[in-house]
C-alpha cells in the first residue's frame, strides 16, 4: 500500500488508471468522429449550397452585424434582432434565439461580424476550444488534462451549435488553477465572467470567505475596465437597454403559467426541473433559492476551512456555480470539466480512491447518454461531483481522527 493510500484510508489504484485514459481516448474520438460526420454530410455551420444553418452562433452573428451598423442596442429589442438573425439565416419557423447577454459580449460579436459567417463560425470554435483545453490541462496539471478536456461529452453542444460555454468554462477554469498562485490574473479571468454573469454570484463570497483579497480586486478593476471600454465602443445606450429588457427576459423564461411556452428540459437547474414535473413556478423558485442558499453556505464553510485541500474547495465550487442559478444550458455543463479536473489532480497525486474511475464514468454517460431522452442531467451530474468531493473530504476526515 502506497503512502497516498494510507493518507486516504484505502488502497488506491495506480496513479495514472490505465483505464481511465482509454475511456478518454474513446470518448474523445467519438467526439472526433461526430463532428466528421457532420462535415460529410454537410450538416454543420452550412449546408450543402452554402447557406448558414439557424444555430445559436445565429444570434451571436446577428447582434455583432447590428452593433457594426451602429445599432447596438437593437440586439436587446426581440423583434429587431429576430429580423438580424433572419437577414442571416431565414428559417421557416419561429424560433428565436434570444441575445440575453451584457453589452461587453458585444464587442466579441461584432469582431466575428467583420468576417463571412462560416469563417467567423469556425474561429470562434478556434478561439475557444483551444483556451478551453488549455485552462483544463492547467487545472489538472498534467498533459491527461489535454485528454480530459477533448473527452468530456459537452464539447459537442457548444462546437455543433457554436456556443459560449467552452469559453465559459475557459475563465472558471482560469480563475480556480491561477487562484493561489496568481491572484491578480484569477481576478482578471473572473472579471471577464461578467459577459455571463449568473456564474459569477457564488465567487465574491467564497473569495472572501478564503481571504483572496487581490483577486477580489482585481476582478471589479477588470470588470469596470470591460464596462468602460464597452462604452466608448457602443455608448451608454446598449447598457440602459439590456436592463430595461432584463425583467421581460426573466418573466419570458421564467415566469409563464404553463410549461408548454418553454422547453424545461433544455434548462439544467432546479428550477426547470420542477417545472418539468408539473411544479408551479412558486414551488420552483422556493426550491431553487433553498437550494442556492443550502449550496451557497456550504462551499463558504469550506473555503474557509484550512483543513480542506484547495483540489476539492475548486471542485465544489465549479459544480456549484452551475446548480446556484436557474439559468444554465446543457452547453454550459463544459464547466463540469472543471471540477472533474481538479478531482483528477487530486487522484493523479493521491491515487484513484476505490469507486472513484466509475463515479467519473458515471458522470460522463449521464452527459453523453441521457440528454438524447430529453432529461435534464445539470442536477445529477453535479451530484456526482458532490459525491466524490465527498467521499474524498469523508476519507480525509477518518484518517485526521485515526492519526
Amino acid at each position: 500500500m502506497t503512502l497516498q493510500a494510507v493518507r486516504y484510508g484505502r488502497p488506491a489504484v495506480a496513479p495514472r488508471a490505465p483505464a481511465f485514459g482509454l475511456i478518454c481516448f474513446g470518448l474523445l474520438i467519438a467526439n472526433l468522429g461526430y463532428v466528421a460526420a457532420l462535415l460529410l454530410d454537410k450538416e454543420w455551420i452550412v449546408d450543402a449550397g452554402g447557406r448558414p444553418f439557424h444555430t445559436d452562433f445565429t444570434s451571436v452573428y446577428a447582434a455583432g452585424r447590428l452593433a457594426l451598423a451602429g445599432h447596438a442596442a437593437a440586439a436587446y429589442d426581440w423583434q429587431l434582432h429576430y429580423a438580424a438573425e433572419n437577414a442571416v439565416a431565414a428559417h421557416p419557423y419561429t424560433a428565436y434565439l434570444g441575445w440575453h447577454y451584457p453589452p461587453p459580449f458585444l464587442m466579441i460579436a461584432a469582431l466575428l461580424a467583420t468576417l463571412p459567417y462560416a469563417l467567423a463560425f469556425l474561429i470562434w470554435i478556434a478561439a475557444t476550444l483551444p483556451l478551453y483545453l488549455a485552462a483544463i490541462r492547467a487545472v489538472v496539471g498534467d498533459n491527461v488534462g489535454w485528454l480530459l478536456g477533448g473527452a468530456f461529452p459537452c464539447l459537442l453542444p457548444n462546437v455543433v451549435p457554436g456556443q459560449n460555454g467552452l469559453f465559459t468554462a475557459a475563465l472558471i477554469g482560469g480563475t480556480l488553477a491561477l487562484l493561489p498562485r496568481r491572484p491578480i490574473l484569477a481576478g482578471c479571468c473572473l472579471g471577464l465572467l461578467t459577459y455571463k454573469p449568473q456564474f459569477g454570484i457564488l465567487f465574491p463570497l467564497l473569495l472572501v470567505a478564503g481571504g483572496h483579497w487581490r483577486a477580489i480586486a482585481a476582478a471589479a478593476a477588470s470588470a469596470g475596465a470591460l464596462a468602460l471600454t464597452t462604452i466608448a465602443c457602443f455608448g451608454v445606450t446598449p447598457w440602459g437597454e439590456f436592463f430595461h429588457w432584463l425583467p421581460l427576459t426573466s418573466h419570458a423564461l421564467f415566469a409563464q403559467d404553463s410549461p408548454l411556452h418553454v422547453d424545461w428540459s433544455k434548462f439544467q437547474s432546479m428550477f426547470a426541473l420542477v417545472r418539468l414535473l408539473g411544479g408551479s413556478a412558486a414551488l420552483a423558485w422556493t426550491l431553487q433559492l433553498a437550494l442556492t442558499a443550502i449550496v451557497a453556505l456550504g462551499l463558504c464553510m469550506m473555503w474557509r476551512s484550512d483543513r480542506i485541500g484547495y483540489e476539492l474547495k475548486a471542485a465544489a465550487a465549479a459544480a456549484g456555480v452551475l446548480v446556484v442559478t436557474p439559468y444554465v444550458y446543457l452547453y454550459d455543463l463544459a464547466v463540469l470539466a472543471v471540477a472533474a479536473g481538479f478531482l483528477l489532480r487530486a487522484a493523479l497525486r493521491d491515487g484513484f480512491a476505490r469507486g472513484e474511475a466509475a463515479g467519473f464514468a458515471c458522470g460522463a454517460a449521464l452527459l453523453a447518454i441521457v440528454p438524447f431522452f430529453g432529461v435534464p442531467v445539470g442536477l445529477p451530474a453535479a451530484a456526482v461531483i458532490a459525491v466524490l468531493v465527498g467521499r474524498r473530504l469523508f476519507a480525509a476526515k477518518q484518517v485526521r481522527i485515526t492519526a
